[in-house]
């Protein structure tokens, strides 16, 4: 089950602090969303009930990191895309990609794996992250985005989330272009 508030839901009891932060970060930034709560999604085939509910796509949010495990990206990507490394190497100009471990989504971005969001990024001080757009997010009206828990939804804009969000997270984008084709 799928309940959609306009603006943050109605009561934040109980909730993580990450989330609540979440929410007051878009309110700062005079950022109109709607927010869903449901069953935990692990799952992009599980972001399908939410994405009905916000009238959106749920983007794919995947953190990644070079072999040295030295440097950390966090790509965004439309659900139904394939990712492949290879293709995204060759644009980055490194060696191997690779999905980076629990440990250090934790620590650079405090979230956990299903709640990899670009709102984490507001908890990486060392600028460690880098991020990346693929194309195609860009050229969408709105996108669906985890306040850094997989038991909520976010819908914005992406003009806020190009004009406000990305700059208040002091993390520069770089667009991608990912063909996703088998």
């Amino acid at each position: 089950m799928v309940t959609v508030y306009n603006g943050k839901p109605n009561n934040l009891e109980g909730r993580e602090q990450k989330e609540i932060s979440s929410y007051g970060l878009l309110d700062e930034l005079n950022i109109d969303y709607i927010s869903a709560d449901h069953e935990s999604a692990m799952t992009m085939e599980a972001c399908q009930e939410i994405d009905k509910a916000l009238d959106t796509n749920i983007c794919k949010n995947l953190f990644l990191c070079n072999r040295q495990e030295t440097q950390f990206y966090l790509l965004l990507i439309p659900d139904g895309k394939k990712f492949k490394t290879k293709e995204l190497s060759s644009q980055l100009g490194v060696a191997r990609l690779s999905f980076a471990n629990a440990e250090h989504m934790q620590k650079h971005l405090n979230i956990t794996p299903g709640s990899v969001s670009i709102m984490g990024l507001k908890y990486d001080n060392e600028d460690c992250v880098r991020l990346l757009i693929d194309e195609d997010i860009l050229k969408q009206k709105t996108v669906g985005i985890h306040p850094c828990v997989n038991t909520s939804c976010v819908k914005i804009s992406v003009e806020d989330l190009i004009n406000k969000l990305v700059p208040a997270l002091k993390h520069p984008y770089t667009k991608v272009t990912l063909i996703g084709e088998e």
